[in-house]
């Protein structure tokens, strides 16, 4: 991440996709706690971001956009219920991101089946890769 305003949009975003059921459970809200904490985002911004909305700013680096996506995407199973409001949502800001739907697609799918709902690395740079190709 480039900028402090970088990183407070993509926890915005990230906590706009977790109320988009219309509840945010309390895994969904350890998960983002995380997140901020990772972005070196303090406690009471994070808990302003609540209320506050602000304009998103679109990740211009091909590499964040996807660790973007996969963040929403284990954001989205980390309660345990997946809502169709939210697959809808995650490849609406996929394809707004720019990215591949099918590589997307690809890694729901790979997500579903896995039996802790993660994609190594290695797999899910290598499947919107070969989308160069």
């Amino acid at each position: 991440m480039d900028s402090y305003q970088e990183k407070i949009s993509l926890l915005q975003e990230m906590i706009a996709f977790a109320l988009i059921d219309g509840e945010l459970h309390d895994r969904e809200y350890d998960f983002l706690e995380i997140i901020a904490q990772e972005l070196e985002i303090e406690k009471e911004v994070f808990l302003q971001l609540f209320q506050n909305r602000a304009e998103i700013i679109v990740i211009k680096d091909e590499f964040h956009r996807i660790c973007q996506f996969y963040r929403l995407a284990l954001l989205m199973h980390c309660d345990g219920v997946l809502h169709e409001r939210e697959q809808i949502k995650i490849n609406e800001i996929g394809i707004n991101m720019g990215l591949n739907p099918f590589a997307m697609k690809r890694v729901l799918h790979l997500m579903k089946t896995s039996p802790n709902r993660m994609v190594p690395s290695e797999v899910l740079l290598a499947v919107f890769t070969e989308q160069h190709n």
